[in-house]
């Protein structure tokens, strides 16, 4: 990468990655769900695939906000019984489904 070529974006002026260190997100595919993806996805699958999280396993998550729901969903997706710790009845019934 040229150092000395100007960057154009909302965080040029702080950070410019080369290229092989970031990824392409597909045509067609709505920003609003991917969003989620790079950042609680990213930020909840690390720990779930370093700690080899798989059926048999059992999974905590505390609050069921975009980590915890990223959280819930990539865990039970791996084979895992997942439990949601909420103060927030109302959010069982969400915890019920992402779990399925």
């Amino acid at each position: 990468m040229d150092l000395k070529t100007p960057t154009y974006g909302g965080y040029s002026s702080q950070i410019v990655v080369d290229e092989n260190y970031t990824l392409k997100i597909a045509k067609g595919l709505p920003l609003e769900r991917v969003a989620p993806l790079l950042c609680a996805g990213i930020t909840t699958y690390s720990p779930l695939k370093h700690w080899k999280v798989a059926k048999g396993h059992r999974v905590g998550v505390v609050g069921l906000g975009g980590l915890g729901h990223m959280g819930v969903k990539l865990a039970a997706s791996m084979g895992a019984a997942v439990t949601v710790f909420s103060t927030s009845a109302s959010k069982q019934a969400d915890a019920r489904r992402f779990v399925r």
